[in-house]
């Protein structure tokens, strides 16, 4: 439970900032281009941070590590409350982000280890409530602090929840033995993290930019692509690399890593999109549109334990693949009846299916990357996978984002609009009734390049394992007992 929490804290904080970025442009007196960074900024955090979590989990112990995890994050929530300016504030979210970046791997770290093999995809199933649940579950929170409480709660709000979990951890977590031995790989470290940074950067600039090509987003995105790849050759011949990617040499491990950037790209991407739709061109505020995504929670959370439980029976390989047929289809679903006056009852319907996929896809994938391995190998896994999860998710939302202002570019062109798809608040019915058929035709047109990325996961996907875990003497020295209530 103090693991969920965590977890909870770090995920739904994302996605409750993003509803309250008009209304701390207006608190601020800043552009939009400053603001978006106090996004921006919180994921950098995160890109640099969690390359070293596999080594400060070995060094320093997963129970110490995920408790140090969790304090950065609450005194970078406080501080963020309190912020005075956009700077500050700025500032203030990469603390946040500091600590952010380490609780899910260390989390899922201090989970795994417990369960063991055999459990492993219901330990999985537990750890993705909340990354399922937070992109719903967050706009509603955010809309409902910023409209009827204060923008300053959205940070205030993680002081409790972090406070309980710090407490919790600390009565039911069992400390866990630091590998002294282990040392740091520094230039493993001087290459990926602000390669990661830098990539990132890039891609958001050229996001912003609406043009990937520019120098501003190109040349950040070349350097970091660069430093990635050096990170590559390095951690390939080292002796204790900063992350093992040999473990990409097992077939499991490789299969799911490949499902998981496909699978993140085009479903995250695709989810920026129907929160745009609602607000731009259906005129909905930041409450009723997070409101307006609540059915796919609760299909994920139908599917979620059934997932666990058949990974761990059947093994993950079919489990992934029917999961990945329902999404696609969902997602397919949206580009065929999306259109300015499609019926919510109906949206909501497609959501909840897509929610149904969900909970078969995202955890058994990284299940069946973890189940296969050893103890000690399990936080270089963890961190490896998040780290695909946060580059994957950038390159896709990025992408999408693209894909969507050119479209809406050249649909509104006729009418002598840009189709600014980060506007905010209701349209004006006159100018809707004119322009509401375009957007949404461009909305439908971009899914489309959403559910051609989705159905490319299928590749991989098909080489994960579909058979039970390997639940042999070798395989069950993987269990550690960890005290959990």
């Amino acid at each position: 439970m103090c693991v969920v929490l965590g977890a909870i804290m770090s995920i739904l904080d994302v996605t409750v900032v993003n509803v309250a970025i008009n209304d701390l442009t207006k608190e601020f007196d800043a552009p939009l281009a400053t603001i978006q960074w106090v996004a921006t900024g919180y994921t950098l955090a995160l890109a640099t941070v969690i390359p070293i979590t596999g080594w400060a989990a070995a060094r320093f112990g997963t129970k110490r590590l995920y408790m140090i995890s969790i304090g950065l994050f609450v005194i970078g929530s406080m501080l963020a409350g309190l912020a005075w300016s956009a700077s500050s504030l700025i500032v203030f979210r990469v603390l946040q982000g500091l600590g952010g970046g380490m609780i899910m791997p260390a989390g899922m770290t201090i989970l795994t280890q417990a369960a063991g093999p055999k459990r492993v995809g219901q330990v999985m199933s537990v750890v993705g409530i909340p990354m399922l649940l937070g992109p719903i579950l967050g706009p509603i929170l955010g809309g409902w602090l910023v409209d009827d409480v204060s923008w300053r709660w959205i940070f205030f709000i993680n002081l409790p929840i972090g406070i309980v979990a710090l407490f919790m951890s600390a009565r039911i977590l069992k400390r866990d033995e630091p590998q002294r031995g282990e040392r740091l790989d520094i230039p493993g470290l001087i290459l990926l993290s602000p390669g990661l940074a830098a990539l990132i950067y890039g891609l958001a600039k050229g996001a912003e930019l609406k043009d990937f090509t520019k120098p501003e987003g190109l040349i950040p995105t070349v350097i970091g692509a660069v430093l990635v790849i050096g990170f590559v050759f390095r951690a390939l011949n080292a002796k204790s690399p900063l992350i093992d990617l040999r473990l990409l040499k097992r077939r499991s491990v490789l299969a799911a890593s490949g499902t998981m950037v496909l699978f993140m790209a085009a479903f995250m991407g695709a989810m920026l999109l129907l929160p745009l739709y609602y607000q731009t061109v259906r005129g909905q505020g930041a409450l009723h549109s997070g409101l307006l995504l609540a059915p796919q929670g609760l299909g994920a959370m139908v599917t979620m334990p059934i997932g666990g439980k058949l990974t761990d029976r059947i093994g993950p390989g079919r489990v992934v693949l029917v999961g990945l047929v329902v999404v696609v289809l969902s997602v397919a679903g949206f580009a065929a009846i999306l259109e300015a006056d499609t019926s919510f009852w109906a949206l909501g319907a497609v959501l909840f299916v897509m929610g149904l996929g969900m909970g078969m896809t995202m955890m058994p994938t990284m299940a069946a990357a973890i189940q296969t391995l050893e103890h000690d190998e399990v936080p270089r896994a963890s961190t490896m996978l998040n780290i695909i999860q946060q580059v994957s998710t950038s390159l896709g939302t990025a992408l999408i984002s693209v894909l969507l202002a050119n479209k809406l570019a050249s649909n509104l062109k006729p009418f002598g609009g840009g189709g600014n798809a980060n506007a905010q608040g209701p349209v004006p019915k006159a100018v809707m009734d004119k322009i509401g058929g375009p957007m949404a035709d461009a909305f439908q047109h971009t899914y489309w390049y959403a559910v051609a990325l989705l159905a490319l996961a299928f590749i991989p996907a098909l080489l994960l394992p579909r058979k039970r875990p390997d639940t042999t003497a070798a395989a069950e020295k993987a269990e550690v007992p960890i005290a959990m209530h």
